[in-house]
């Protein structure tokens, strides 16, 4: 067709399809925080795990990273919370805030 080019997606960074990798592994109703992914995956941080999630993690389970204090992704609250209430991922009230219950919730990677 006149006027059509064939674009290709860009390729993925290694690292970013490390951390969503991960993240499609993280079972239903558990989660892992910004630095657990960073950690299991031996290297970057917690903010290079965010920048990952914001800029490429549309496609996965991203409401199952969270951050270090079971807060989800900023401004994705509300997102967030009927997929925690649907997979059954625990969760406590802090200042009337729900937020996830990491004590209970955190998965290891194993």
């Amino acid at each position: 067709m006149p006027g059509v080019t064939n674009l290709q997606p860009p390729e993925l960074p290694p690292y970013a399809e490390s951390v969503l990798d991960l993240t499609e592994r993280i079972p239903p109703g558990r989660v892992m925080t910004y630095g657990d992914v960073a950690e299991y995956l031996g290297r970057g941080g917690p903010r290079q795990v965010g920048r990952v999630m914001a800029l490429y993690g549309a496609g996965v389970p991203w409401w199952r990273v969270v951050r270090a204090d079971g807060r989800p992704l900023p401004d994705h609250e509300h997102r967030a919370l009927p997929e925690y209430r649907a997979e059954g991922t625990p969760l406590r009230l802090v200042g009337g805030e729900p937020r996830v219950d990491l004590r209970l919730a955190r998965w290891d990677g194993s």
